[in-house]
């Protein structure tokens, strides 16, 4: 069994016209809302071996923010690759892992992320299913779990939906 974590980076901030998209910082929102989904993680025991990240501001942020939290986080690897990457982008990279890892977390954007994630998702309780397929907003975390031994066999289709968790979702 491999479990997968997806988390969309916290809202970002749109303050600055001259910055170039890939520098954008957190917003005032995101920067309160990637600790509170470390909190999160860290409570229900989602604790990553590995930690895939892009190499955009506002990700490595929330990376760092969540980590925090977090009583053993893993060093990030920091991929230009998964920068606004197509979700068939994602699923390669995630078959490119190593069979040490069991539970990796991806920070990254949408609309790809989002589309892994319900890509990946064949199943689930129908409500998280719902929901997941309806809006992936910043700072949020889905949770799938994949019934293969080897990373380089994940497809789409084949996980299970075991967690969606949005900010708000934790007032």
């Amino acid at each position: 069994m491999r479990r997968v974590i997806l988390l969309r980076h916290a809202k970002s901030s749109w303050d600055d016209p001259s910055l170039i998209d890939q520098d954008r910082p957190l917003a005032r929102r995101g920067r309160k809302d990637a600790p509170r989904m470390g909190k999160f993680l860290r409570r229900a025991g989602l604790i990553p071996d590995a930690v895939l990240c892009s190499s955009a501001r506002r990700a490595r942020d929330t990376w760092s923010l969540v980590a925090e939290k977090l009583d053993q986080a893993p060093e990030p690897a920091i991929e230009e690759g998964l920068l606004m990457a197509a979700p068939r982008r994602l699923l390669a990279r995630l078959r490119r892992l190593d069979d040490a890892f069991e539970t990796v977390l991806m920070v990254g954007h949408n609309p790809g992320l989002e589309a892994l994630a319900a890509g990946l998702a064949g199943s689930g309780k129908t409500g998280l299913l719902a929901t997941l397929k309806t809006k992936f907003p910043t700072a949020t975390v889905a949770v799938i779990d994949l019934p293969v031994d080897h990373w380089k066999d994940v497809a789409f289709g084949m996980g299970e939906l075991v967690a969606f968790v949005r900010p708000g979702d934790l007032d």
